[in-house]
């Protein structure tokens, strides 16, 4: 069928009110129909994500449906039993939840769901806690308030890799979403068969946080953003646990709200996003702001610094982690033998430099976190899980500790705060010691830059980009002639899942990655330079209008 007609099939049996209303407002806009329902929304790896309203190509409580009861069939056909679900802040999110649990639920698979709205690394830490072979966690992580998404976690809390997802897209495509049918969710919750997650597990989840720590936070004075997501009770409470001396919290983000009215991109790798956070940071004299995004996954930090309030990048935070991981546990006697560090194959190499002086086994994995996760598991598998120093990626995304298997920015707030109280009472802050190691090894600098490609027609036409640029591959990169290209779909050099992703190195030592999004219409470039920081804003300059032309 074509956008036409499956608009027509969904006009005549769709019975949601909120969907009937939303497929009456696009009757005449053949551009949004088209866009709502020319292609099935893609589960992928990750899950889903997509715009919500009414739609194939949508969330919906009909696509929901659709989605959980493909990977129902398969949990039954597989003797799975159990599931452990929830969400975030987002529109719709409760529902969401709820609508799986159902649908799990009328499979006789039995459902942990939580009570309210908790971040993203704890539904990994709840689907490994209740032993759950499946767990789905309803966000759309930091994107725009139009946006919502689902993801999917294998029994080991760990986001699905390649093989189990695609096994689970087969039955998927076969559900038609008109006739999965459910009884109420207080009618499971009678039979057993949906199950609150107990404020026990919460606590030991914090715990486990905890556990982690290795310094005090005593006399930080920080100040916090939720984002009006789900970091907005565990962070506050770990950040006390820590010792931090006093704690301001944004007050229009500090509660859980969908609309984000206070910043349109609640992502906290944008200086906009931070906007009220570092007000408030003024106001109140702290010594850090700390923001986490609506599922408190990823962390965002800006430091007091002469004066004023830098902005400190994912790539710096991770290398700032990393030494001061390192360095403190060697001190205190509870570094490992043989010290595991992991990140990806977009981060930074600067880490790598610093780590070198541990010992450290330093693996590079491709883009995910499900990827990280898959190392922490084969150090399990071996009984060396203890081996596990630190996981980061370049977006924000940080991870100390084996109980969960995604970054989290709860135990991430907590090591962040403890390093800088740790500096300060050395007499510097998180830039000092950023810029003693640029000294030291070389002034990594790294920018992202998307290109968004909507609906339709921008979804073929990133398709084609990727393959003109692999049928005319760049010689040089900017100014500087490429002396290594890599191809993640093609490579046999690196022990690495077939990626479509594109690595080139040049001469000057400045690098560019390009891959798509896995869940978004995005094009992302990662440009590294790695010179002087005069030379390398002239590089960045080159680069920019050499990639402008090819995908803008």
């Amino acid at each position: 069928m074509n956008a036409t007609e499956k608009y027509s099939v969904w006009c005549e049996k769709v019975t949601d009110a909120a969907l009937k209303e939303q497929l009456s407002a696009m009757k005449e806009d053949a551009k949004a129909i088209e866009n709502a329902f020319y292609k099935e929304l893609e589960f992928g790896t990750g899950g889903l994500r997509g715009e919500l309203g009414a739609g194939t190509n949508c969330l919906n409580v009909l696509t929901i449906g659709k989605v959980t009861q493909g990977i129902a069939e398969r949990m039954v056909k597989c003797g799975q039993k159990t599931v452990a679900v929830s969400c975030d802040s987002r529109i719709n999110s409760d529902v969401f939840k709820e609508k799986v649990a159902c649908v799990m639920a009328a499979n006789g698979i039995k459902a942990y769901v939580t009570r309210e709205l908790m971040p993203t690394p704890f539904l990994s830490f709840l689907t490994r806690e209740v032993k759950a072979d499946i767990g789905v966690m309803i966000t759309a992580s930091h994107n725009p308030a139009k946006y919502n998404g689902y993801k999917v976690y294998g029994s080991d809390g760990c986001q699905l890799t390649d093989e189990p997802a695609k096994e689970m897209i087969g039955y998927i495509e076969k559900v038609d979403p008109f006739a999965v049918q459910t009884d109420s969710f207080e009618s499971y919750v009678k039979k057993g068969l949906i199950e609150y997650a107990s404020d026990e597990i919460t606590e030991k989840y914090l715990a486990c946080v905890q556990s982690r720590s290795i310094g005090s936070a005593e006399g930080l004075k920080v100040a916090y953003s939720p984002l009006n997501g789900t970091g907005y009770k565990l962070v506050p409470e770990i950040l006390k646990r820590a010792g931090v001396a006093k704690i301001d919290i944004v007050p229009e983000q500090a509660e859980p709200d969908g609309n984000f009215t206070t910043c349109s991109y609640p992502n906290p790798e944008k200086p906009e996003a931070l906007r009220l956070g570092l007000a408030l940071a003024e106001k109140c004299d702290s010594d850090i702001l700390i923001a986490t995004d609506p599922d408190a996954d990823r962390i965002g930090t800006a430091v007091k610094h002469n004066g004023g309030y830098r902005l400190m990048t994912g790539n710096e935070i991770g290398v700032l982690l990393t030494d001061y991981l390192l360095s403190q546990r060697k001190a205190n006697g509870t570094l490992p033998k043989d010290p595991v560090i992991v990140t990806t194959i977009v981060s930074t190499s600067l880490a790598e430099q610093v780590a070198k002086a541990y010992g450290v086994t330093f693996y590079n994995v491709l883009t995910g976190f499900k990827y990280i996760g898959g190392i922490i598991g084969m150090l399990e598998e071996k009984g060396e899980q203890d081996r596990f120093v630190l996981g980061f990626e370049e977006s924000y995304g940080y991870l100390s500790g084996s109980y969960v298997r995604d970054k989290d920015a709860v135990v991430a707030a907590m090591l962040v705060a403890e390093m800088t109280a740790h500096h300060l009472r050395n007499g510097k802050t998180l830039v000092d010691r950023i810029e003693e190691l640029y000294a030291a090894y070389g002034t990594y600098e790294h920018k992202l830059k998307s290109y968004e490609y909507p609906g339709a027609a921008g979804n073929a036409k990133m398709a084609q980009l990727l393959i003109d640029l692999r049928n005319d591959l760049p010689k040089k990169l900017g100014k500087s002639k490429i002396v290594k290209t890599v191809d993640y779909l093609t490579q046999t050099e690196y022990d690495l899942p077939k990626s479509n992703v594109l690595s080139f190195l040049a001469e000057n030592g400045s690098k560019l990655i390009v891959r798509p999004s896995g869940t978004e219409p995005l094009i992302k470039l990662y440009i590294t330079a790695a010179s002087t920081p005069k030379e390398n804003q002239k590089i960045f300059k080159n680069i920019f209008k050499q990639i402008d032309k090819i995908f803008a």
